[in-house]
């Protein structure tokens, strides 16, 4: 985040697997709202506010907590109007580093063209802040930023060549995404945990028309 400015900006979140693509669920789900922590004490003292609490590290569900990180846990109807308070190992932190932005939306591919159409009626120059892995590049983020590219290709210039990079994977790949990303990293990774429909059910594109937006640090619709 130190090489972009944010103060000028809508910022657009995406952590694929699985953090904004739960949000997304969520929110489509009938969730009032989602407060993210970067720090997983932090998420934890908000059970005694009557908070649901979600989230993950390294990929498992946290000990103590109501929810892990499969968007499938977040279409239970007992859920509809509650408060979750939820942290990631990657999601959340990369929304911690957008604060400052003028405005701060939840991207995945479950929401692709309804972020597209937001960003369209926007005035402010757009960054996609991919979550990564640890502070490093993962493959899914990066395809869904080539994605939002391609869509907004004839509207938006983009300012360096990564935008661009981006495109161009997302373009080789968008034929079977879960055939191009079954050797990077973090489907690797989460393969182990055996949650192969996760992971396809997260490179669906379209499959809502949500658009969570941060306010006063919680998240809405």
């Amino acid at each position: 985040m130190h090489l972009y400015t944010v103060h000028d900006k809508t910022v657009v979140v995406v952590d694929i697997l699985r953090a904004t693509s739960c949000m997304t669920t969520a929110f489509a789900h009938g969730i009032e709202s989602i407060t993210p922590f970067a720090k997983l004490d932090d998420c934890l003292a908000m059970q005694k506010k009557g908070y649901f609490t979600a989230g993950e590290r390294d990929g498992k569900k946290v000990d103590g907590f109501d929810l892990g990180n499969s968007p499938f846990e977040y279409m239970n109807p007992a859920l509809k109007g509650k408060k979750i308070a939820f942290t990631t190992t990657n999601g959340t932190q990369a929304i911690a580093k957008s604060e400052g932005a003028r405005e701060i939306l939840i991207g995945s591919f479950l929401n692709l063209s309804s972020v597209t159409d937001s960003l369209l009626t926007s005035e402010n120059n757009v960054l996609v802040v991919c979550a990564g892995w640890k502070g490093k590049v993962n493959l899914e983020d990066t395809l869904f930023a080539g994605a939002l590219v391609e869509k907004l290709k004839d509207h938006i210039e983009p300012d360096c060549d990564a935008p661009l990079a981006a495109q161009h994977l997302y373009n080789q790949a968008k034929n079977n995404m879960v055939k191009f990303l079954s050797e990077s990293s973090h489907v690797k990774r989460l393969a182990r945990l055996n949650i192969r429909k996760d992971i396809e059910f997260c490179l669906t594109p379209d499959q809502y028309n949500v658009v969570p937006s941060l306010q006063a640090g919680v998240l809405s619709i």
